[in-house]
């Protein structure tokens, strides 16, 4: 998919109405580019995530009623998860 704008004599682009509202654009919004090859990569940034209070996470999340587990273990149990991962 591609839409075709046109550079200014200032080396303004304007970036469509629909695709500003898609991603949340506002004036004075900040983007990040990036250049890879003959390819500009524009990309906006994540939205802000609602930040709530130590009681509404409590709140939020179940209690855990199971048996007592030691932190050794849970370390030994995460890297056993991820030993052998490859990217």
């Amino acid at each position: 998919m591609g839409i075709e704008i046109t550079v200014s004599s200032k080396g303004q682009i304007v970036i469509p109405k629909d695709v500003r509202d898609a991603l949340g654009l506002q004036a004075g919004g900040k983007l990040m580019l990036e250049r890879s090859g003959n390819r500009l990569i524009l990309e906006a940034p994540q939205p802000q995530r609602p930040r709530i209070t130590y009681e509404e996470f409590r709140r939020r999340v179940p209690r855990y009623d199971g048996p007592t587990v030691a932190v050794e273990d849970m370390t030994s149990r995460v890297g056993d998860l991820f030993r052998g991962w490859e990217e």
